[in-house]
C-alpha cells in the first residue's frame, strides 16, 4: 500500500518531523523507499537490521579515540548480538547497562598484552558530541512479520525513541492496545534498545516505557519549570522529552528497572518527578552556598515520592564528584521497610540488607562513623541516647546527604537534635506528601525553602491521582467549646505521633477525646459506613481512618458487627422480595461476601497489654499484618481500618 503524505496520520507526522529538524536539531531521513547496502540511505543490509552500524561505528571511534579498532569491533559485536532468548524487558535492561556504563571489552594490544577497557557508547555530558537521527516510515522485519514504524529516533545509530502516531479522530489508547502491542510481538528486537515510547493522535500525547500498561503512560505538560502552564500537546511533549540534553538526562538518570511481583518492569519518569528531582539536584550542586539546606520536596501522596528519592540519589552519585553517602530517615518501621524495599527492587542498593539497614543504635553508629556505605536506612528513633548521655559525634563528612521522609513531622525533638550533633556537616532534604502548616516555619530553618511543589490539584489535573470528593455524613457533634477546632488542629497537624505522644493527646484533651470516641457515636458511624459501602452503587475499596490505635480497633469490631446485621437484613429481604428487586439484593449480598476487611496500625511497645486494658484484642490483627496476605491481591475489595496517628495504608 503506497504511503499517502496527505493522510491525517501523515499530517500529524509532518509538524513533528519539522520540530525535530528545526527546533531540536536532529537529522532526518524518510525511509519508506529506503535503499539498502553500504551506500544505501541508512547503510542497512536489510530490513531486519535495527542498529545503524554505519552511524554507530564512527560514533564509538569518536567517543573512544585512544582505543584500537579491535576494541571497537568487540563493542559493536556486544551491542548488536542476538538477545532473542531473553524476555523483552530483560533484553532491554541488558542493553541499557551497556548504554549507561559502556561496554567492557578484553583484547590484546599491539604488544600482545591483554588489556581491559570500557568503550563509551554515549557522551552523556556533551549532547552535541552524539549523533541524533530521526527516521520516518522505517520498515523493520522480524522473524515472521514486517512492520513500518511511524517515527524512530536513533542516538549514535541505536533506536532509543519509538513514536506511534494515530489520526486525531482515533482513540489514543488503541495506539497502545493494538499498535504497540503488535510491534513488540512482531519486531521485538527494535525494542531491545528502546528508551522511551511516545504515543500521540495530535490531540492527546503520552509517554511511557516499553513494559508500561496504558494506565502508566503519562502526559508531559511542561517543558522547563514547574510553574509553567500545563499544555497537552505533541509539541510540548517532544520539546520536553526529545530535546537532546533532556533526552540524555532522562535516559541516563531517570530510568529504572523494578523487579516486582509481576516480574521485571521498566519505569519511565513523570513530568513532576523529572522537574522536581532536577530542582533538588541543582540544590545539591550548590550545597556549599545553601549550607546543606537542600529544601523541602513536597509532592502529594501517590505521586511516586519514593522513586523521586531514588532518582535524586542516583543522579547525585553519578553526576556530582564525591564519596556520597545517603542516609534515609523515617519515623516508623513500616516506612523504613517500604522505602528500603523500593530502593532494593530497582537495584539501587547492592549491599546485603543487614549492611544497609541499621539494626540498632550501635549498628547505626558503626555504619556512619566507621564504615563506608552508599546508602544507610534507619528510623530516627535509633538516634536516641540513654538518660543523661550525649549523642557522640559520628562523622564530620560534608558528603553525607540526609533524606527524611515526612520531614516536618519529626525533626524538632531531641532525636533530631542528636542526629544533627552526630552529623554536623551533613546536608538535609525533606520529602513530604503534605504541605507545611502554620507554625512549621522551623522546617525551613532545617531544610530550606520548598525545592519542588506538586500539589493535589496538579496531581488530579495530570491524572496521577484520582479526584477527592467530600461528603458530610452523620453523626453531628455539638460542642460549646469554640476553641476545640484550633486546639485539635495544633495537635493533629503532627500526623504521625508515637505511643508516648498519643497518650499526651489524651491527657491534654480528655473531654474532646471522650466526646469524639463515645461508644454511641462510633456505633452510628460504623452503621453508616456499612450502609454507605454496600449502597454506594459501585464495587470498590474503602479506608476508614480513626483517631488512634484503640479507636481503629473499636471501629473494626463495630463495622464487623453492623456488617453481619446488614447481611442478615438483606438475606431476610431476599426471601420476601419481588422478582424486580431480587437481582439487586443478590448483588449486594455477593459484594458483602467477597469483601475483605483488615486492620492496619503500626507496632508499639506493650500494645497487647495496653489494648487488653481497654477490652480490645490486637493479637490476631498483628499476626495478619505481619503475614500481609491481605495485600497480595489488588483484585480483592477491601475495607481498611487504620489509625490516623500511627499508621499508613497502602
Amino acid at each position: 500500500m503506497p504511503y499517502n503524505p496527505f493522510s491525517e496520520d501523515a499530517l500529524i507526522e509532518k509538524p513533528a518531523i519539522q520540530l525535530f529538524k528545526d527546533g531540536l536539531r536532529w537529522e532526518y531521513a524518510f525511509c519508506y523507499d529506503e535503499t539498502f547496502g553500504a551506500n544505501g540511505l541508512l547503510g542497512r543490509e536489510h530490513k531486519g537490521e535495527v542498529v545503524l552500524v554505519k552511524r554507530l561505528r564512527p560514533a564509538l571511534e569518536k567517543l573512544n579515540p585512544t582505543l584500537p579498532p579491535a576494541a571497537i569491533d568487540l563493542a559493536l559485536t556486544e551491542l548488536t548480538r542476538d538477545r532473542a532468548t531473553l524476555p523483552l524487558v530483560a533484553a532491554n535492561q541488558d542493553v541499557y547497562c551497556l548504554l549507561k556504563d559502556g561496554v567492557r571489552v578484553k583484547f590484546k594490544d599491539g604488544h600482545g598484552r591483554q588489556r581491559e577497557e570500557i568503550v563509551r557508547v554515549i557522551d552523556w555530558r556533551s549532547p552535541a558530541a552524539n549523533d541524533f537521527l530521526l527516521t520516518s516510515q522505517l520498515w523493520v522485519t522480524g522473524s515472521v512479520y514486517t512492520r513500518r514504524a511511524d517515527l524512530v529516533g536513533f542516538v549514535n545509530g541505536l533506536p532509543l525513541v519509538f513514536i506511534e502516531l494515530k489520526a486525531s479522530h482515533k482513540q489514543l489508547e488503541n495506539a497502545h492496545k493494538d499498535n504497540l502491542r503488535d510491534y513488540k510481538s512482531a519486531i521485538p528486537h527494535l525494542f531491545w534498545y528502546n528508551a522511551l515510547v511516545i504515543l500521540s493522535n495530535g490531540v492527546a500525547s503520552r509517554l511511557g516505557s516499553l513494559s508500561a500498561g496504558w494506565e502508566h503512560f503519562n502526559e508531559w505538560k511542561r517543558i522547563n519549570a514547574e510553574g509553567e502552564q500545563g499544555l497537552i500537546s505533541l509539541d510540548t511533549l517532544l520539546r520536553g522529552v526529545c530535546d537532546q540534553a533532556r533526552l540524555l538526562d532522562i535516559v541516563e538518570n531517570f530510568t529504572l528497572f523494578n523487579q516486582g511481583r509481576q516480574g521485571l518492569q521498566k519505569l519511565a519518569p513523570k513530568i513532576h518527578q523529572y522537574l522536581g528531582v532536577n530542582n533538588a539536584f541543582k540544590a545539591a550542586q550548590d550545597i556549599r552556598h545553601n549550607q546543606g539546606r537542600l529544601g523541602v520536596f513536597w509532592h502529594t501522596q501517590g505521586s511516586g515520592k519514593s522513586y523521586s528519592m531514588i532518582y535524586f540519589a542516583q543522579k547525585v552519585l553519578r553526576c556530582i564528584p564525591g564519596n556520597w553517602t545517603f542516609l534515609i530517615v523515617t519515623d516508623r518501621l513500616d516506612l523504613d521497610d517500604q522505602i528500603y524495599q523500593n530502593f532494593a527492587s530497582v537495584g539501587a542498593v547492592t549491599e546485603a540488607e543487614d549492611k544497609t539497614r541499621a539494626q540498632n543504635r550501635e549498628h547505626l553508629r558503626r555504619m556512619l562513623g566507621e564504615e563506608d556505605h552508599r546508602y544507610v536506612f534507619t528510623t530516627i528513633q535509633k538516634f536516641g541516647t540513654e538518660r543523661g548521655e550525649s549523642h557522640p559525634l559520628l562523622s564530620k563528612r560534608a558528603d553525607i546527604i540526609v533524606i527524611t521522609d515526612e520531614a516536618h513531622r519529626s525533626q524538632y525533638d531531641s532525636l533530631a537534635l542528636n542526629m544533627r550533633n552526630a552529623l554536623p556537616n551533613a546536608a538535609f532534604i525533606g520529602f513530604t506528601g503534605t504541605p507545611l502548616l502554620a507554625g512549621e516555619e522551623r522546617t525551613k530553618q532545617v531544610f530550606g525553602e520548598y525545592v519542588s511543589i506538586y500539589n493535589f490539584k496538579q496531581s488530579v489535573e495530570d491524572n496521577a491521582t484520582v479526584p477527592l470528593y467530600y461528603e458530610n455524613r452523620i453523626p453531628a457533634l455539638q460542642l460549646a467549646n469554640p476553641s476545640l477546632n484550633p486546639q485539635l488542629e495544633r495537635v493533629l497537624e503532627d500526623a504521625e505521633l508515637d505511643e508516648r505522644e498519643e497518650d499526651k493527646l489524651r491527657r491534654e484533651f480528655p473531654h474532646e477525646y471522650d466526646l469524639i470516641t463515645r461508644n454511641d457515636r462510633l456505633e452510628k458511624i460504623a452503621e453508616d459506613i456499612v450502609q454507605h459501602f454496600v449502597g454506594r452503587g459501585f464495587a470498590g475499596k474503602a479506608m476508614v481512618v480513626s483517631l488512634d490505635k484503640a479507636t481503629a480497633l473499636k471501629m473494626y469490631d463495630k463495622v464487623k458487627k453492623h456488617w453481619s446485621i446488614q447481611q442478615a437484613i438483606l438475606t431476610a429481604e431476599l426471601e420476601t422480595c419481588d422478582a424486580q428487586s431480587k437481582d439487586e439484593i443478590e448483588a449486594r449480598l455477593r459484594l458483602m461476601r467477597e469483601t475483605d476487611m483488615a486492620l492496619v496500625v503500626s507496632q508499639g511497645q506493650n500494645e497487647v497489654e495496653d489494648m487488653q486494658k481497654l477490652g480490645l484484642d490486637i493479637t490476631p490483627h498483628r499476626l495478619r499484618m505481619l503475614k500481609r496476605r491481605w495485600t497480595r491481591s489488588s483484585k480483592t475489595r477491601r475495607i481498611t481500618c487504620a489509625s490516623s496517628l500511627s499508621a499508613r495504608c497502602g
